[in-house]
């Protein structure tokens, strides 16, 4: 199975201010899209972050304002009365829709109280977090792991978010002030934090992205007209090249191709009126012969520098003219040329341009011993294909390589005809080049 590798797509056509900055504003979007979601979890980030800074505060404010002041001595040794005091306090006071448990330890691990009654008197280990709040004294908060045995009554709740204090009992004592808070509202506080933000920076975005919009069409509009020059050269590259091979030609045809002609002739004359000399009549011929024969190698030159037949017979003639010194190279070639082809002068000169060029490169480079020419014009469409059975080559690593510059050019031109050429080559299969044109 044949691998075909097709060279890549032509140039566009003129480029369009529309779609260009259609497509800018496309890519600012996705771009707006991208870092408003981008910032949206970095806020929530930092607004869930701040909002449990703001638990651990406000956890210290409580139990420095109002748990530490109310604590007594008859408290800490379990007083029924002082435990139903506080417990009325803190159920007043503090407990709330966002704080779901409080719990008050000693150093040595016991729940000197709780709003869960069952909790008061039990002793638990201490973690590094909550000794450390009491070594140092800075408040702390962390999501809480409710599968801990002191946290058993507290499972129901779902995700909490534990915060502690340290405070001191009246004797100096420290202690642990624990509460928990519902871990939603902590989320929600964080929610509310970021979405007070989140719409001035889309809103800058956006803003920011309408205020490119005017330098992304002025922009387009000097990449449009740097393209139109461009085109501009390279069409009076092209008629500048056409004017000089009609020059040459014309120069080639009138002088050189007409005195070596009457130099042929001489040397036959000549030939006659020496035949008495048998060896100078026959130098004479010889060289008769020799001028004949570059003659027609100059006259087969002047059909493939330019072909007088493209504007007096049309392009099929024309075709037929550049292949005919293939043939007295001994080249196989065929032209299959198929019915009704109607093109005006553009589409003729550039097909006939094209396959010039495909010929040429096939003979230069290519090796090939047979090369056919196909022409075809079917339902709004021309195209036309060179096919030879050289060597081939790699169009991805020979684009832009020296000697296809010229293929380069007509590419551009197939482009601003909205058409396009394409190569389908890999070495040792041969090479196909095919030109597809809206017959206009």
């Amino acid at each position: 199975m044949k691998l075909t590798r097709t060279s890549p797509e032509p140039r566009d056509s003129e480029p369009s201010v529309k779609a260009a900055v259609l497509r800018f504003a496309l890519a600012g979007l996705i771009a707006v899209a991208i870092v408003g979601l981008l910032s949206f979890f970095l806020m929530r980030r930092i607004g869930t972050t701040q909002a449990t800074e703001n638990a651990s505060e406000v956890t210290g404010v409580i139990g420095e304002g109002v748990v530490e002041p109310n604590l007594s001595p008859a408290l800490l040794a379990d007083d029924p009365a002082a435990l139903e005091r506080f417990d009325r306090l803190i159920r007043e006071d503090v407990l709330s829709d966002q704080i779901v448990r409080v719990k008050l330890w000693d150093e040595d691990g016991r729940i000197v109280y709780s709003d869960e009654p069952r909790l008061i008197g039990q002793k638990f280990d201490l973690g590094a977090d909550e000794r450390q709040a009491l070594r140092t004294g800075a408040p702390d908060a962390e999501l809480s792991d409710v599968s801990e045995p002191e946290n058993q009554y507290e499972r129901d709740f779902g995700q909490l978010l534990e915060a502690y204090a340290r405070i001191r009992a009246p004797d100096g004592q420290p202690l642990l002030f624990e509460t928990y808070t519902e871990y939603g509202d902590v989320t929600a506080s964080g929610r509310d934090l970021w979405l007070a933000f989140l719409p001035a920076l889309i809103l800058s975005l956006l803003l920011l992205e309408l205020i490119q919009l005017p330098l992304a069409s002025s922009l387009a509009r000097r990449v449009r007209s740097a393209h139109r020059d461009r085109v501009r050269l390279l069409e009076r590259a092209v008629d500048a090249s056409d004017r000089e091979r009609r020059r040459i030609a014309g120069d080639l045809h009138d002088g050189a191709v007409q005195d070596l002609t009457g130099v042929a002739l001489s040397l036959e004359v000549g030939a006659r009126r020496v035949e008495d000399d048998p060896d100078s009549a026959r130098a004479l011929r010889s060289g008769a012969a020799r001028t004949r024969a570059t003659v027609r190698s100059l006259r087969s030159l002047l059909v493939e520098i330019y072909p007088p037949s493209l504007q007096r017979a049309g392009l099929v003639a024309a075709l037929e003219d550049m292949l005919a010194p293939l043939e007295a190279r001994g080249i196989e070639t065929s032209l299959d040329v198929g019915p009704g082809i109607d093109l005006d002068v553009e589409r003729e000169a550039l097909c006939f341009r094209v396959a010039q060029e495909a010929v040429r490169n096939a003979l230069k480079h290519a090796g090939a011993g047979c090369v056919a020419v196909a022409l075809e014009q079917s339902q709004g469409a021309i195209r036309l294909t060179v096919t030879d059975d050289g060597r081939g080559f790699d169009p991805a690593t020979a684009a832009g390589a020296t000697g296809h510059i010229g293929t380069d050019l007509l590419r551009d031109l197939a482009a601003e005809l909205e058409g396009e050429i394409r190569i389908d080559s890999e070495p040792g299969r041969g090479t196909e080049v095919a030109l597809s044109l809206p017959s206009g």
